[in-house]
């Protein structure tokens, strides 16, 4: 299925992990796993090129491990995750050639 995005704004898929996680650059609903299910993450995601914070919340990732976010398309930043004391970033964009999966960004 392909779902229409509205032109100023990208769609991000994002699952932090402790232990293991997979390689993933489009994100699947149907096949991509987390090791985080249903936990709370205070998530982060900052602009690089104007150092606006365009998501600071408290989130509940999904069964599945991840947790979504609409953000400013073609932006590149950083994506700062803390959860239960243990923390990571990871940068990301959000242009073209932009990942829609995030999976690399371990907490530790």
């Amino acid at each position: 299925m392909t779902i229409d995005l509205p032109e100023e704004q990208a769609y991000v898929s994002i699952a932090p992990y402790m232990a293991t996680t997979h390689d993933c650059f489009y994100h699947s609903l149907t096949t991509c796993r987390g090791e985080l299910g249903n936990e709370e993450l205070d998530v982060k995601i900052t602009d690089s090129a104007t150092g606006e914070c365009v998501v600071d919340d408290r989130v509940t990732t999904f069964e599945n491990g991840f947790a979504g976010f609409w953000v400013p398309s073609d932006i590149v930043g950083t994506i700062s995750i803390t959860h239960e004391g243990k923390s990571g970033s990871v940068d990301f964009s959000t242009g073209e050639e932009g990942a829609t999966c995030i999976t690399d960004l371990r907490l530790s």
